[in-house]
């Protein structure tokens, strides 16, 4: 009977019962990954901001040259192209970022969602700071 006492710390729902070791790890693991997400989705939204940087600078000469010569970076490569070649390569690299920084977001809301659930069927909360 003293077994059934040490369980009473889990709750009665349908979530299997965890020791507090697994409880803090999991808690972990969840911190991680959402730091992890929020990290690689500030990473892209700051490619994105540069992409549209170059591309309001390019746009401009674009309009006036569009055979001007430019560089860019290519794995790791800088090669040589006309203005007209590389603005449209940019803004399908930049659309692309931002399709990645959709999907990362929808992943983000989506662990954040499991990890309320965790503490509330754990009972978790945020330890009173004082």
């Amino acid at each position: 009977m003293s077994t059934s006492k040490s369980k009473a710390k889990a709750p009665q729902s349908k979530v299997a019962p965890l020791s507090p070791q697994d409880i803090q790890q999991n808690y972990n693991r969840f911190q991680s990954d959402l730091q992890t997400l929020a990290s690689k989705i500030g990473e892209l939204e700051q490619e994105a901001e540069e992409h549209s940087l170059v591309l309001s600078t390019l746009d401009e000469v674009l309009a006036q040259e569009p055979d001007r010569k430019c560089f860019r970076m290519v794995g790791g490569v800088l090669v040589e192209r006309t203005v007209k070649d590389v603005v449209p390569a940019l803004q399908t690299n930049k659309d692309g970022i931002l399709k990645v920084i959709s999907t990362l977001a929808e992943q983000y809301k989506g662990r954040e969602d499991e990890f309320e659930v965790f503490k509330r069927d754990y009972n978790i909360r945020p330890a009173s700071a004082g």
